[in-house]
């Protein structure tokens, strides 16, 4: 009897038991009381749970779990030790054995297990890749080392360098990788060895609270610094022969560089530029005007590598290849043409990953697509949820950092969103030939159209939290836009460059690409034609983590689920929009060392100001707060008086914000701000809230909200914060401390009308 109870699995615990005298077969009746409408109500929450728990149905979880403990790893303030997560992962497992008979207890404990595996793997990946990086701004930089990657951008090019010797100024230890920005045109090829002086700045910290951290993303690519060439680039003898990395680095630039020149040489301009993105990876400049209509409409996803392409490639040769040996009933009939196939569309699709670059989304989609090929020669059905589990864990166990960028989460959730939809909204399309009407829609393409139109519904709705939360917009009419153009890209464009491709060895290519261009007319026509229409650019101000993630719990559970409990993840989601609506934005911005500042005025409008010459702080504040305006228009700093002590801002509630440039102002603006702004040490007796350089020092950027009298600070680096890419900085005194300020009750932040007098 105990064994049989051990054995019991999940399903069996959560099996609804019927009430007692309960008449097999008998009809359904309005509950007598509310004891009984509970019962019924556990009865059927029960049965809903067995379905749920039943064989095969919690896998996908466990890539869920999984990215949450590296999501966890990215959230703590402090570096753990890769001993300990290790440590926390083997107690984990033991639990996992220790519980592996309990039907409840085992589900439970395996998914805390795969957290802790999460969480260790981010670790270890760090552990591994430690290296330094640079702290200060250093000049005349001298360095030499190996070309590993080569980029061609708008107005100049940018290389990543692989440090051999350095030596200068400010740098204590020697870095592993930098990457520079150097005249367009001048950029040496990937493999050369070089040498040249540089100026040389720490990694870029986030802009604003919340924003994207440019250092952790560079950190994880080994990069410890960044800048700008000085002078010219020198050509010298490598001190030794290049690794073997670096070798088939080269080859791969040399054969990507070659199918790019000649791509360029029939199609010049932005189809050419397209062109080449869609088949080698390399993003050449676009015009602005195309650029900005490819986002408005929705079509942006055609100019990075991912899931679509890798599926459109390895679909057209497998296709292709089984009508070729079609053509030849004796030879079909003997072998299995359908595998053969497959093991050809999977060489080509392994040769397109590695052609393209290997990005996140490329990654993916061909393990996706090598679990579906490989399903193929072995007769299994693979379009499944547990396809997805595969391809996320193994994009995570190679590269965890993935699970925080924008390319990783908008490709699992349309993938996500698509096979739900296959599995339990579109099976119905593949029964459609079993009526004559039905037959006649399939002959019209009606099938297609259909398949196609919810297609780019599901996959356009998944990503629509991820592209506002990123990128701080929406594609309204994105839909439209994918119908009107991606069936031209897939039945027209990809399979011309595809045969171009194949035709660059025998010199018959040039004509692929021009006809390969006049699809890509189309699609940018599409695109600013979508453009064109009433409300296109769908701006939305930034909100915070927290909504995404709880709108990627809904999405998930929407997807996963197969009972009506699956409507749970609609209230989440509805939950989530409620508050990336309703989320609070600041009213003072401040960028890292004060190089920037942005008050919100009157109107609700960010007014701003910057002491240099870069306008990147402004062009994300712009973005994340929804607004229109560029970084040079004149209006932005209309709100502000200056003089040669600084400037002074004016809140909504007419409460004064000073920045103040010269010391000799502290004085007048400590007396008469709110709030004063300065990059130099602010005097300990000001009346005013101050941030000033220590304070700005260790926080980085600062968004300030006004909350009743005082004032509430929100850092990007929260105090004790230390990780690799953001080493922990001085410590400011004691009196200054992060959180909710606010002011002496004595002190009137309602400032005189000629408190904004160019005077002061």
């Amino acid at each position: 009897m105990a064994e049989e109870n051990r054995a019991r699995g999940r399903a069996d615990t959560w099996r609804p038991r019927p009430s007692p005298g309960a008449a097999a077969g008998a009809s359904w009746a309005w509950p007598n009381d509310l004891t009984d409408l509970i019962r019924r109500a556990v009865q059927q929450l029960r049965a809903w749970l067995a379905a749920e728990t039943g064989s095969g149905r919690l896998v996908p979880w466990l890539a869920i779990s999984f990215g949450g403990g590296v999501i966890i790893y990215f959230s703590i303030d402090q570096e753990p030790a890769p001993w300990a997560a290790a440590t926390l992962f083997i107690v984990a497992v033991a639990v996992v054995v220790v519980a592996r008979r309990r039907p409840i207890g085992f589900p439970i404990a395996l998914g805390m297990a795969m957290v802790t595996a999460g969480f260790a793997s981010a670790t270890i990946k760090r552990g591994i890749i430690a290296h330094p990086v640079l702290t200060a701004p250093a000049w005349n930089v001298d360095v030499a080392g190996f070309i590993e990657m080569r980029e061609e951008r708008e107005r100049s090019d940018r290389v990543t360098l692989r440090i051999e010797r350095m030596s200068g100024p400010r740098v204590d230890e020697k870095l592993e990788r930098v990457r520079v920005s150097l005249r367009k045109g001048t950029a040496p090829p990937v493999g050369s060895f070089v040498a040249f002086k540089a100026k040389l700045s720490p990694p870029l910290e986030p802009l604003r609270p919340g924003g994207y951290d440019f250092a952790r993303d560079m950190y994880f690519q080994r990069i410890g610094a960044s800048g700008f060439v000085l002078g010219r680039i020198r050509a010298e003898e490598a001190p030794h022969a290049p690794r073997l990395w670096l070798r088939y680095l080269t080859v791969l630039d040399a054969m990507r560089d070659k199918i790019h020149k000649r791509i360029r040489a029939v199609l010049p301009g932005d189809n050419g530029a397209i062109a080449s993105a869609l088949i080698t990876g390399k993003r050449d400049a676009l015009s602005p005007q195309v650029n900005e209509a490819m986002y408005v409409s929705g079509l942006a996803h055609v100019l990075s590598i991912s899931g679509y392409h890798m599926a459109v490639v390895a679909g057209v040769m497998f296709f292709t290849i089984r009508a070729l040996f079609a053509f030849f009933p004796a030879f079909a009939n003997r072998y299995p043409i359908k595998k053969w196939a497959a093991c050809a569309a999977l060489a080509v699709a392994a040769f397109y990953l590695l052609l393209s670059g290997a990005e996140v989304a490329t990654q993916r989609s061909f393990i996706m697509i090598a679990i579906v090929l490989i399903g193929v020669l072995v007769d299994r059905q693979t379009l499944t949820f547990r396809s997805i589990t595969v391809a996320a864990l193994g994009v995570l166990m190679l590269a965890p950092e993935a699970v925080v960028h924008p390319s990783f989460q908008m490709s699992f959730a349309a993938t996500l969103a698509l096979v739900a939809g296959y599995q339990h909204g579109l099976p119905w399309m593949s029964q459609g030939g079993e009526t004559p009407l039905a037959a006649r829609i399939a002959l019209w393409g009606g099938r297609e159209m259909v398949g196609l139109i919810l297609a780019s519904l599901l996959a356009g709705t998944a990503t629509i939290p991820y592209t506002a939360y990123h990128f701080h917009r929406i594609s309204p009419y994105g839909v439209i836009a994918n119908l009107g153009a991606m069936p031209i890209v897939s039945a027209w464009v990809m399979p011309w460059g595809i045969v171009g491709l194949l035709a660059m060895p025998l010199g018959l290519d040039g004509p692929c690409w021009s006809f390969m261009g006049l699809g890509l007319d189309w699609m940018t026509a599409v695109a600013f034609w979508v453009t064109a229409f009433p409300g296109a650019v769908g701006r939305m101000a930034a909100f915070g983590p927290g909504p995404l993630l709880l709108c990627t719990f809904g999405l998930v559970l929407f997807c996963l689920l197969k009972t009506p409990l699956r409507f749970f993840g609609c209230c989440i989601i509805g939950c989530a929009i409620v508050m990336m609506a309703r989320w609070p934005q600041p009213d003072i911005l401040v960028a890292p060392g004060g190089d920037a500042v942005a008050v919100r005025g009157n109107e609700g409008h960010l007014a701003m100001i910057r002491s240099g010459s870069d306008t990147f702080a402004f062009r994300e504040w712009l973005a994340a707060d929804g607004d229109a305006r560029v970084p040079t228009d004149k209006s932005l700093a209309a709100a502000f008086t200056c003089d040669d002590q600084g400037c002074i801002g004016k809140l909504r509630d007419k409460s004064l914000v000073a920045i103040v440039k010269n010391a000799s102002a502290f004085e007048e603006d400590c007396r008469k701000a709110a709030i004063v702004i300065s990059p130099r040490q602010v005097p300990g007796d000001c009346r005013a809230l101050t941030i000033d350089r220590q304070y700005m020092r260790r926080s980085g950027s600062l968004a300030v909200y006004r909350v009743g009298d005082g004032f509430e600070i929100t850092p990007a680096r929260a105090p004790g914060y230390d990780r690799p890419w953001a080493p922990a900085r001085p410590q400011a005194s004691e009196s200054q401390d992060f959180g909710r300020l606010t002011n002496a009750p004595s002190r009137d932040a309602t400032p005189n009308p000629e408190d904004l007098e160019p005077g002061d």
